[in-house]
C-alpha cells in the first residue's frame, strides 16, 4: 500500500517539479518583475528604508493589524529560515552540483517580485473579524480579489496548505530537530519529542501574537549565529572563494564532473534542483508567507517591501553561506546529501565547534519553522471549516510533532515536496490574474510618497 502511494506521489512530483512548472514558477517572477518595472532593483534603497529603515527609526505603525511589521517579517522568516537553508541548499548541491547555486540565485532575484506581491496582496485583501482577529493570505486574495467564482481555487489552496502544514511544517521539522539533538548531544528522540511538544505548545496555544513575540527575538539571533559561524569558515578559506564562484558560474552552463563521492550533474539537473531547492528555501511562489504578512500593522505595498528583504536574507545571504561552506571545505566530495552534507561542511571547516554550530542552528531553525507553519495550517483549515476548528487543530498539530520526532520520515519528506508544488499552482494563477492590482497598488503608494515628500 505504502509503495503504491509513493509511486503515485513520485509521478505527481515529476509533474509539479518538472520543467513546465519550474518555467511557470520562475516565469511568474519574471512577469511580475517586468510589470513592476524591475521594482526590486530600481527601488532597492527605498525598500530598505520602508522596511528595516522604519524599524530602526521606530516609526509608528498606525494601520490595523495584530503584529508589528517586524514581528510579521520575523514570523515569515521563522518559516523560511529553516531546514530549507541547510538541507535544501545542500540537496541542491549534491544533486545539481555547484551550478545549482547560480540558478538558486536567479530564482531568488525574480522571487523578490513574487514575495513582494504575496505580502502586498496579503494585507490588501485580508478580512477583519473583530479586534485583533484578522485573516488573510492566498485564499483571501483569490476570493476577494478574483471574485466568488474562484472560491473553489481558494479552497483548493487552503486544503493543500493545510495538509502541507502537517508535513513540511510539522513532522519533517520535528524529525530533523530530534535527529540533530541525538547526533549532537546524544538526546533520545522521544525525549526531544516531548520537549518539542511542550515548548511549541506554550507558544501556539497563545495564538499569533505569541508567535510574533517569540519570532522577533529568536529569528534575528539565530540568523546572526549562523552568519557568524559560516562567515568564519568563509574567512578562513577566503583565498579559495574566487575559484568557488568561478565554479558556480561555469557549472551553471556546462554541468559538473564527478569528483570524489559527488556523482556529477548536468545543466538540466543544475537548473531543476537550483530552482526547486531555492523555492523550498525562500517559499517565493508558494504564497504561505502571505498568511502571516496579512497580520501586520502596515500598508500593503510597504509590507511588500519587507517581502523583498525576506528573500534577500533567506536565500542570497543565509542560503549562500551554506553553499560556500560546503564548497570551500570540499564537503561535496564526500557524497553526502541534505543536512548531513551541511554538517560535514561545518565540521570540516571548524573542527570541534562546527558540529555544534550546525546542530544548534538546525534545532532553532526547525523550532521556529514549526511555530509559523502551525499558524499557516491553522488559517488554512479555518478558511475551510471556520473558527471552531482552530483549537482542535492545534492539539492535532502538537500530537503529530511527537510522531515526527520518533518516526522514520522519508515518505513524509517526499509528500511534503509534492505538496509544496501543489500549493504554488493556485497562488501563481492568482498572482498572474491580479498583476494589474499589484502594479496599481504599488503606483498609488509611490504617488503617496511623492506627495508627502
Amino acid at each position: 500500500m505504502l509503495d503504491s502511494l509513493l509511486a503515485v506521489n513520485d509521478a505527481i512530483n515529476e509533474i509539479v517539479w518538472g520543467p513546465p512548472f519550474l518555467v511557470l514558477l520562475v516565469g511568474t517572477g519574471i512577469y511580475l518583475t517586468f510589470r513592476l518595472n524591475f521594482f526590486q532593483f530600481t527601488h532597492f534603497k527605498l525598500s530598505w528604508k520602508q522596511s528595516f529603515g522604519r524599524y530602526f527609526s521606530k516609526e509608528a505603525e498606525e494601520e490595523g493589524g495584530v503584529l508589528s511589521s517586524f514581528q510579521a517579517i520575523s514570523s515569515a522568516m521563522a518559516a523560511t529560515l529553516g531546514v530549507g537553508n541547510i538541507a535544501g541548499v545542500s540537496t541542491a548541491l549534491s544533486l545539481g552540483g555547484p551550478g545549482a547555486i547560480f540558478w538558486m540565485w536567479v530564482s531568488a532575484l525574480f522571487g523578490m517580485a513574487t514575495k513582494f506581491a504575496e505580502a502586498q496582496l496579503g494585507i490588501k485583501y485580508r478580512e477583519e473579524h473583530g479586534e485583533d482577529d484578522f485573516t488573510g493570505g492566498v485564499m483571501y486574495y483569490i476570493q476577494n480579489g478574483m471574485g466568488g467564482k474562484w472560491k473553489w481555487l481558494a479552497v483548493l489552496y487552503a486544503f493543500f496548505a493545510g495538509i502541507a502544514a502537517f508535513g513540511i511544517g510539522n513532522m519533517v521539522q520535528s524529525n530533523t530537530l530530534a535527529h540533530a539533538a541525538e547526533d549532537g548531544f546524544a538526546i533520545p528522540t522521544w525525549v526531544t519529542g516531548v520537549v518539542v511538544v511542550f515548548f511549541v505548545g506554550l507558544v501556539i496555544i497563545g495564538g499569533v501574537k505569541r508567535i510574533g513575540k517569540v519570532a522577533e527575538k529568536l529569528v534575528p539571533l539565530m540568523a546572526i549565529f549562523y552568519f557568524v559561524g559560516g562567515g568564519l569558515i568563509i574567512i578562513l578559506n577566503i583565498g579559495a572563494v574566487p575559484a568557488v564562484f568561478a565554479d558556480i558560474f561555469s557549472s551553471a552552463f556546462t554541468g559538473s564532473a564527478a569528483v570524489g563521492g559527488f556523482a556529477g550533474a548536468t545543466v538540466r539537473m543544475a537548473v531543476r534542483f537550483g530552482v526547486a531547492r531555492g523555492v523550498f528555501s525562500n517559499e517565493a511562489g508558494l504564497g504561505a508567507a502571505s498568511i502571516i504578512h496579512a497580520q501586520a500593522r502596515n500598508k500593503p505595498t510597504r509590507q511588500g517591501m519587507w517581502g523583498i528583504w525576506e528573500v534577500i536574507i533567506d536565500t542570497l545571504v543565509v542560503g549562500t553561506i551554506t553553499a560556500l561552506v560546503v564548497l570551500l571545505t570540499g564537503a561535496l566530495e564526500t557524497g553526502e546529501t541534505g543536512a548531513v552534507l551541511a554538517s560535514e561542511g561545518f565540521t570540516m571547516g571548524l573542527p570541534g565547534p562546527g558540529g555544534y554550530i550546525i546542530n544548534i542552528s538546525i534545532i532553532v531553525f526547525a523550532f521556529t519553522t514549526m511555530l509559523t507553519w502551525s499558524f499557516y495550517g491553522e488559517e488554512s483549515w479555518r478558511y475551510i471549516f471556520g473558527k471552531k476548528i482552530v483549537m482542535p487543530y492545534r492539539f492535532v498539530f502538537l500530537g503529530l510533532l511527537f510522531v515526527g520526532a520518533i518516526g522514520a520520515l522519508e515518505p513524509i519528506w517526499l509528500l511534503a515536496d509534492t505538496l509544496n508544488g501543489l500549493m504554488a499552482a493556485p497562488n501563481l494563477i492568482a498572482l498572474i490574474v491580479l498583476a494589474g492590482v499589484i502594479v496599481k497598488e504599488k503606483d498609488d503608494y509611490m504617488d503617496e510618497l511623492t506627495r508627502s515628500a
